[in-house]
């Protein structure tokens, strides 16, 4: 893993959104709303590493509590937000803090990338060690995203999402504390994304092939975004070269499928 824990940051597809859906058989929405409510919808900062919160009652469990006298910014018993401070780039000078100390615990003491999973989840999302977890948070958020299908899976969560039961999920994902907190966020956050599902019905997943109303619609929001390309109804190769070239420089997954979040960016 690099030092500075950057790596190709490579970010979601519509494809990969819609495949999780379809393994978890929950809709869209409820994806995008845990996305929201976990890391504000992207798993990178500016600066290309992952999204962490530090967590300093995990370095604490982790580590039996021997850093607590001398570090109590980054090990605590209790749990405490006061200790986060800022977020962002600060998060990880608390995990360099706690590298210093015990580099495997405190990888696994911090939350990690879009979905903000535990580093000491890594088995259940797939890895052999933190490391190897790590790694991919750095390099992907495909494997945010299969970091939280292993989680749910692990911890019997994938009812709650189905039912949208946020109350429930809440508690097992987030934990005991702020659980009313948390499941209104993620009902607020779900509503929004089911209604502007409702509310454009004709937004189906496009890719190379369709035809159609849906695809000549989505060629006249290309051409409203500055593509050259004409409104056929067709969904040729010009059409998907159109939609990458939009993907990439509206920093989604360039892979020419037209899913929720490509519609979402040519609306706006």
């Amino acid at each position: 893993m690099p030092g500075d824990f950057k790596g190709a940051a490579t970010p979601l597809s519509d494809t990969d959104i819609n495949a999780t859906a379809a393994n978890l058989n929950c809709e869209v929405a409820v994806v995008e709303a845990v996305c929201d409510v976990e890391s504000g919808g992207g798993g990178f900062l500016p600066d290309g590493r992952p999204k962490i919160l530090f967590e300093a009652h995990a370095f604490h469990n982790a580590t039996g509590g021997r850093w607590d006298r001398t570090n109590p910014n980054i090990s605590s018993p209790a749990w405490d937000r006061s200790l986060y401070g800022a977020g962002g780039a600060h998060q990880y000078d608390r995990l360099a803090e706690a590298i210093a100390l015990d580099r495997n615990a405190a990888l696994q003491s911090a939350s990690w990338g879009r979905f903000q999973v535990m580093g000491n989840n890594y088995a259940a999302a797939g890895f052999a060690n933190a490391e190897a977890f790590v790694q991919a948070m750095c390099d992907r958020e495909a494997a945010h995203l299969g970091a939280f299908i292993g989680f749910c899976r692990k911890n019997g969560l994938v009812e709650a999402l189905q039912a949208r039961d946020w109350t429930t999920f809440a508690r097992g994902y987030n934990g005991p504390g702020q659980v009313d907190h948390y499941a209104a966020l993620l009902k607020s956050a779900y509503d929004r994304h089911a209604a502007h599902a409702a509310a454009a019905p004709g937004d189906q997943v496009l890719h190379l092939l369709d035809r159609g109303p849906a695809v000549s619609k989505l060629q006249e929001l290309l051409r409203a975004a500055g593509s050259n390309i004409e409104p056929d109804g067709v969904f040729g190769q010009q059409t998907e070269a159109a939609v990458r070239r939009f993907q990439s420089d509206h920093g989604l997954a360039a892979d020419g499928v037209v899913g929720s979040q490509t519609w979402a960016a040519l609306r706006s």
